[in-house]
């Protein structure tokens, strides 16, 4: 018996061209002081990188496969790092070899590192409604004359897509320099793609440019909407704020929920005009009559996927906006000054109202592979006994 123990040294959360590394232990757990104590012998181990595609059949067209029969597919002696798992393999590193002929002594531990870059032409990690994109570390290792097993690691993807053009030559310091690092060790930390990746999306995140809406219906001015920028990092607040005092129409009542919205590519809908999928992850509510200003904070989960586009699934994030206002002016509540007692005021008990939505599109772009594995539902570790 052999326990192979895999572990992702700094967490299951990457980015695209990022260099992923792991750990691959192979113990002998007998002890040398037992009776029934021998020698394990393995073949051979690799390892490679794969995303599995999945598509809900109910939405997705996906053009045929074809029936062509593959006999080495059938063989629990052939390498395939999706056997056993639905969908198909979009996206796959050549396999390392690790080791070949391990001999492990009782109680003795090998370990092996592998380290492969992050495909940069593969999509993001994405669990959606109709599309899922679900990318694994497979580690093979066969005994002789045995079949295959496969030691599977899931870890999480983030691409970045949508970034605007940097505002600055390329060959321009992106993040604040340090006076207490010598040059040559700040160039080369410049030199790395993930710090370097890592600083535009600090600066594209950062900058903040107000903008003014006003919100209306068709019996008036209801508020003045002010947001303070529409490009966000995952794990970033989203604060607005509305002033009411400038509004013809009172309003009675606002909320604001954080949506994706994922569309399917026209070629690969099943329907024409397939309704788009629509989920929520937070929202905020808030009754307003008589209130002069108001504001709202909505957090960006670590979880989630950042907008993202391929050939068959486009992701996009919005704010929606819906507004409940009364159709007749509304006094407010009159206080006189020399009054001593307490006053209660109570609000009319039927109002004739209007409701109306607004969507505002907005760019959420990843964060930093390190805190967003705090988040994660995934270990970076797994293990398995041959």
């Amino acid at each position: 018996m052999i326990e192979v123990v895999a572990s992702m040294a700094r967490g299951p959360v990457f980015l695209s061209g990022e260099l992923l590394e792991c750990l691959i232990t192979f113990t002998n757990p007998m002890s040398h002081l037992s009776t029934s104590a021998s020698c394990e012998m393995l073949a051979w181990a690799s390892a490679q990188i794969h995303c599995q595609f999945h598509a809900s059949e109910s939405r997705v067209a996906l053009p045929a496969q074809g029936n062509k029969h593959d006999v080495q597919a059938e063989s629990n002696t052939v390498l395939i790092p999706s056997r056993g798992e639905r969908g198909q393999c979009v996206l796959d590193t050549p396999p390392k070899i690790l080791f070949c002929d391990l001999r492990l002594d009782p109680g003795e531990s090998k370990t092996y590192s592998y380290s492969e870059i992050v495909p940069v032409d593969g999509p993001p990690s994405f669990r959606g409604q109709a599309v899922k994109y679900v990318y694994k570390l497979t580690i093979g290792c066969q005994r002789v004359n045995s079949a295959i097993k496969l030691l599977k690691v899931p870890f999480r993807v983030l691409v970045l897509q949508g970034m605007p053009e940097p505002p600055f030559p390329q060959d321009e310091e992106v993040s604040p320099s340090n006076p207490f690092l010598e040059e040559e060790e700040a160039s080369r930390r410049d030199a790395r793609p993930l710090e370097r990746a890592l600083d535009m999306l600090m600066v594209t995140t950062s900058r903040r440019c107000p903008h003014m809406f006003n919100i209306t219906n068709m019996r008036g001015k209801v508020a003045k909407f002010c947001i303070f920028k529409t490009v966000y990092r995952l794990g970033e607040d989203i604060i607005g704020t509305f002033n009411f005092s400038e509004g013809d129409i009172p309003c009675l009542q606002y909320s604001v929920s954080l949506q994706n919205e994922e569309e399917i590519q026209q070629p690969y809908q099943r329907r024409p005009g397939q309704v788009i999928s629509v989920t929520g992850h937070g929202r905020h509510m808030e009754s307003c009559l008589h209130t002069a200003a108001s504001h709202f904070s909505l957090p960006i989960p670590l979880n989630v996927t950042p907008g993202f586009s391929t050939d068959i699934v486009m992701l996009r994030w919005r704010l929606h906006f819906e507004f409940v206002t009364a159709r007749e002016p509304m006094e407010p509540p009159i206080v006189l000054q020399n009054q001593s007692e307490v006053t209660v005021w109570a609000g009319s008990e039927h109002v004739d109202v209007d409701t109306f939505s607004w969507d505002l599109p907005i760019k959420v772009l990843p964060t930093n592979p390190a805190l967003a594995s705090y988040m994660s539902h995934f270990t970076g570790t797994n293990s398995i006994t041959i």
